[in-house]
């Protein structure tokens, strides 16, 4: 069957996606109309075809496990020199993408992998593009703002044409199951309960 290249991410709902998708390509970046716009929780990683139903099945006991969670965007951040990237900054639901993020990496199941970077919850509007038009980008959308309810991810695999489609949506449980963001630890010796 060979291999195939996934990725999981959080779609930036319309008219937001529609909008930082046109302006990333507006900056000048090839790669703007193969990727929707997103919030990465998995990169992208080389998995056998064969193992896509054990790959769902993982996904979707995670969303069974999670609940919606507010989500919010504001202004501009950048890894520049580290790595040629200028994106929006996720301001309110990043621990809740760590927290989805470890479990799609969890080491009981088939998406382990070590990242080349500490993870870092953003979405992407320029990458790998001359400095004055991520410059640009970084200086352009310094004042964006959108909010939404998260409240599902997505399975992607990465075609020939090395655009990313969608292969399944994994919504959380509506309102029941284990919050997203775990509780906080109150100083007592039980860890926080993720189950009802």
């Amino acid at each position: 069957m060979g291999t195939v290249t996934l990725g999981v991410s959080i779609a930036v709902p319309e008219p937001y996606g529609s909008l930082l998708q046109e302006r990333r390509a507006s900056f000048g970046d090839p790669a703007a109309h193969g990727i929707p716009t997103h919030i990465t929780l998995l990169p992208p990683t080389e998995a056998e075809a064969a193992d896509l139903p054990a790959i769902q099945a993982h996904l979707a006991g995670i969303a069974t496990g999670g609940r919606p969670f507010p989500m919010r965007l504001s202004g501009t951040g950048t890894f520049r020199p580290l790595s040629p990237v200028v994106f929006v900054q996720v301001v309110e639901g990043a621990s809740a993408c760590s927290w989805l993020q470890k479990r799609v990496r969890d080491a009981s199941g088939p998406l382990v992998r070590d990242l080349q970077f500490p993870y870092h919850p953003h979405v992407t509007v320029a990458h790998g593009i001359t400095e004055e038009a991520m410059d640009r980008a970084y200086a352009e959308l310094g004042d964006y703002e959108a909010a939404w309810t998260c409240g599902s991810f997505a399975l992607y695999e990465q075609g020939p044409d090395s655009v990313w489609r969608k292969i399944n949506e994994f919504p959380f449980a509506a309102g029941g199951g284990a919050p997203a963001l775990p509780a906080q630890s109150s100083g007592s010796v039980d860890a926080p309960s993720l189950h009802p």
